[in-house]
C-alpha cells in the first residue's frame, strides 16, 4: 500500500478543486488545472482537506494513488504558489534577453537563438547572465528549463554553458602533454 497516497493534501485559502466524472479541476489565484484520474484512483474534499484513495485493494491501484496525490499536491501548490527554475549562463560572450513571447539567446553559435516561450511560462532576465523561469505547471516549467539548458550544456573543462542554479559541474583537468 502506497504511503504516499494516504497522506492528506491541505487546501490553502482560494484554491477551489472539483470534480467531473474522472476530470479533476483544480482553481487559485495563480490559474487553473486540469488532470483526468485512472480509474483506479478516487479523491474527495472534506473541510479544506483533499483526500486521494485507492478504488481497490490491488497494489497497482495503490501505485496508482500515490502518483496522483503527488501530481495533484503539485497541482495545489502550482495554482497558489507557482513554481519557479532559476538559469545561470557562464561564458565569456553568452548572454540572455527576454523580449515578449521570445527569448534571444547568445550561446557562441555564428547565429542568434530564439527560443519561444510556451503559453502558461513566464521567462525574466534579471542579468545578462541568469533565466527566471515561472509558470503554474511544475512539469512544463521543468520542460522548458530542460530545453533551454539543451541548447548548451555546461562543459566539463571552463564550465562554460547553461546551467541550473546551483547545479556542480564535474570539471576536468586539462590534457597535459
Amino acid at each position: 500500500m502506497s504511503r504516499v497516497a494516504k497522506k492528506p493534501i491541505p487546501l490553502p485559502t482560494g484554491v477551489q478543486v472539483t470534480f467531473q466524472e474522472r476530470l479533476v479541476e483544480v482553481k487559485g489565484p495563480k490559474g487553473t488545472l486540469a488532470m483526468q484520474m485512472h480509474v483506479d484512483v478516487s479523491a474527495s474534499v472534506e473541510a479544506g482537506i483533499l483526500n486521494v484513495t485507492a478504488a481497490n485493494e490491488a497494489p497497482r491501484a495503490w501505485a496508482q494513488a500515490g502518483t496522483a496525490r503527488a501530481l495533484l499536491n503539485n497541482m495545489v501548490t502550482g495554482v497558489s504558489q507557482g513554481y519557479e527554475r532559476k538559469l545561470e549562463i557562464v561564458g565569456v560572450g553568452y548572454r540572455a534577453q527576454a523580449k515578449g513571447p521570445v527569448l534571444n539567446l547568445t550561446l557562441g553559435f555564428s547565429h542568434p537563438v530564439e527560443f519561444q516561450v510556451p503559453a502558461g511560462i513566464t521567462i525574466e532576465t534579471p542579468t545578462q547572465t541568469e533565466i527566471l523561469i515561472k509558470g503554474v505547471n511544475k512539469q512544463q516549467v521543468g520542460q522548458v528549463a530542460a530545453n533551454i539548458r539543451a541548447y548548451r550544456r555546461p562543459e566539463p573543462y571552463k564550465g562554460k554553458g547553461v546551467k541550473y542554479a546551483g547545479e556542480k559541474i564535474l570539471r576536468k583537468e586539462a590534457k597535459k602533454t
